[in-house]
């Protein structure tokens, strides 16, 4: 059942990406090394965190530091998190990160792009985490897919930065719907993450910096409060790179003490000079990788 669900997966991510003749030749030459077959369709194997790798296309949609970022916040807010859902998670970066994170939680993610998904089985499959990790192919719209999962202690999302009609579209499928806001913005995310919330649950997202008063808008709209921020800066005076919002409902936030005062905790990951800063060398140990 595994070899089966393995070749239908790495098959599906050759027929999505480079048609029907690799898909053939992908399922026909996958072997117990699982490797066979993966530079023909253009996929690279890299390291997440120190236990966690991923396959992702070269030419694609790539894990990047707002995903790193995101699982860092996810896990200071909720360390204790027993059910986890990554709404839109994509080929499994922050949804992975955390399964490794937070390793006695059960995690979900939702993801409605289909070279997405496939890479999201395969990357799932590859670090033995299907009894942990059940994963959707769906829409985070979806009402019905979302009220079939149950509730969650805490939800994370990674929405495209950019509205329609405000960025040119990137040529590759993939990369263009992880950027521009086809299925939904920040307001999709809110909506989606608020109905699975539990009363007292934690809703972690990363988006463009300038999203925030939209981001405040469609919290107040569903009663959530953002009780935490970390701008990211990518330089020391250079403008921000993303931001990652923690948010509570409102009426968890006024009950908890410890939660009750916003917290600001920007991040700052190179210097003047370009070196690695304090805070990137923080992230990099969350990741569970030696400073250099």
């Amino acid at each position: 059942m595994q070899r089966e669900r393995r070749q239908t997966s790495l098959g599906r991510v050759g027929r999505l990406y480079r048609g029907p003749e690799v898909y053939a030749r992908t399922v026909g030459g996958v072997t117990d090394e699982f490797v066979d077959g993966i530079a023909d369709l253009g996929l690279t194997h890299d390291r997440l965190t120190a236990d966690i790798t991923v396959y992702q296309r070269r030419g694609g949609h790539r894990f990047s530091s707002d995903d790193v970022v995101t699982a860092w916040m996810a896990a200071q807010v909720a360390p204790t998190a027993k059910c986890v859902l990554d709404i839109g998670c994509g080929l499994g970066s922050v949804l992975l990160h955390l399964a490794w994170s937070l390793p006695r939680a059960s995690l979900v993610g939702v993801e409605a792009q289909a070279i997405s998904f496939a890479l999201l089985e395969v990357n799932v499959w590859v670090n033995a985490l299907g009894e942990r990790v059940a994963i959707h192919h769906g829409d985070l719209r979806d009402n019905a897919l979302l009220d079939s999962l149950g509730a969650f202690d805490l939800v994370t999302g990674t929405p495209p930065y950019f509205p329609v009609d405000t960025a040119t579209d990137a040529m590759d499928e993939q990369r263009a719907y992880a950027r521009i806001e086809y299925r939904g913005g920040i307001e999709a995310y809110v909506a989606a993450a608020e109905r699975r919330m539990t009363s007292d649950g934690w809703f972690v997202v990363c988006a463009d910096s300038d999203a925030e008063p939209r981001l405040q808008r469609a919290a107040g709209e569903q009663g959530l409060t953002v009780v935490r921020r970390s701008i990211v800066i990518p330089r020391e005076g250079r403008p921000p790179l993303f931001t990652v919002w923690a948010l509570r409902r409102a009426s968890a936030a006024e009950n908890a003490a410890a939660d009750s005062a916003f917290v600001d905790q920007p991040l700052t990951l190179r210097d003047a000079e370009g070196e690695r800063t304090a805070d990137a060398r923080m992230i990099r140990a969350f990741s569970g990788f030696p400073e250099k």
